[in-house]
């Protein structure tokens, strides 16, 4: 450069970095989290059942398996490849049933006899 001109650097944002949550053992942002919570759940409920319940072990493993089981079930099925949201809408539309909208009434059907025009 030369001494007379001088030339500032300009810095623009591009937003081309990764937005991605990331992952942990293949589970997309913060399902790990929820496998771990299952875990300790699991964890906890065996140790719950087998000392101070007496049961034993391989009784108190059954029923201690329900929160992993559940936990993944939720992250896998619910979450895992599924947009923002999808848990939330399906677990609203379960409750609620379909949100505001047009609803499809049985009286649109054709009837019996209309179908029977060419006789």
């Amino acid at each position: 450069m030369s001494g007379g001109s001088k030339q500032e650097l300009r810095f623009t944002e591009t937003n081309s970095a990764d937005d991605s949550a990331g992952k942990t053992w293949g589970l997309e942002g913060n399902l790990f989290w929820f496998i771990a919570g299952g875990a300790f759940a699991a964890v906890v409920t065996l140790l719950l059942l087998f000392s101070v319940g007496h049961w034993s072990l391989l009784s108190a493993l059954v029923p201690a398996l329900i929160p992993l089981v559940l936990a993944l079930l939720y992250a896998l099925a619910l979450r895992q490849g599924k947009p923002p949201g999808y848990d939330t809408d399906l677990f609203e539309l379960w409750l609620k049933g379909p949100g505001f909208g047009p609803q499809p009434s049985r009286d649109d059907a054709r009837p019996a006899s209309a179908s029977n025009d060419h006789v």
